[in-house]
């Protein structure tokens, strides 16, 4: 069965209500950005999200927020987004907040069949509560568990039919750990290359980890926050 798809909202149809995504990107840098666009015109709702963020207000994951198609975020960084911040204060969103390394681990976990870790990263605070402890070595340890996602949205440079991908420097980001741990991985590419013309060297995730595969038709290059000198600065 072929792995390429015509469009996406093919690839993202049999996304259902209350589904859980894990989802590639790093603020707005390698978001799967027209997946995400695909699902809110679908309307899909009560979704888990797991990602590192949830966009901005008028971009990338920050377009479901504000559709009210998340239920629940499981992510590492709040900010750039008030939608986020009224939601959750309004008691809409549930937020589980996760330290950014442990996050990265919990997915890769997951595409790894690994069900639970120890982690110190979060002894002593909020992130601990209500979390199993364990000493090693005289160390405080908290257990973190895997996570496995319903399906995985990931933005990556190039494909070929068979899935193999490469991605672009930082766009690499999450992208490869949250394309192991989708039971369905949906791949949203800039180029989709013949067989053989990868550099087997050069692939990042290694196509049996992909299902469907979509060529995007454009891109925009988003800048989150857009910081440059004042004029009153001398040179």
């Amino acid at each position: 069965m072929s792995k390429l798809y015509s469009s996406m909202e093919e690839a993202v149809a049999d996304i259902r209500d209350g589904a859980t995504l894990i989802v590639g990107g790093f603020g707005l840098c390698g978001i799967p950005e027209n997946l995400i666009a695909a699902l809110k015109k679908q309307g899909t709702k009560d979704l888990c999200v797991v990602s590192n963020n949830c966009g901005v207000d008028d971009c990338g994951l920050g377009l479901l927020l504000a559709n009210k198609q998340i239920k629940k975020m499981i992510s590492s960084y709040v900010g750039e987004n008030k939608t986020f911040e009224q939601q959750f204060l309004s008691g809409e969103l549930e937020v589980e907040l996760v330290p950014q390394g442990t996050l990265a681990e919990r997915i890769r976990a997951g595409g790894a069949g690994i069900p639970g870790f120890y982690t110190a990263s979060g002894v002593g605070t909020l992130v601990a509560e209500g979390k199993e402890h364990k000493e090693f070595d005289g160390r405080t340890y908290l257990l973190e568990k895997g996570i496995v996602g319903d399906f995985a949205l990931v933005k990556a440079w190039k494909a070929d039919p068979l899935g193999n991908l490469v991605f672009r420097k930082t766009s690499r980001n999450f992208n490869p750990l949250a394309a192991t741990a989708g039971k369905v991985t949906i791949v949203e590419v800039e180029e989709i290359v013949p067989l053989g013309e990868l550099n087997p060297d050069d692939i990042h995730t290694p196509g049996i980890y992909v299902q469907r595969i979509v060529k995007g038709a454009s891109y925009e290059k988003r800048i989150e926050r857009l910081t440059v000198r004042s004029k009153e600065v001398s040179e």
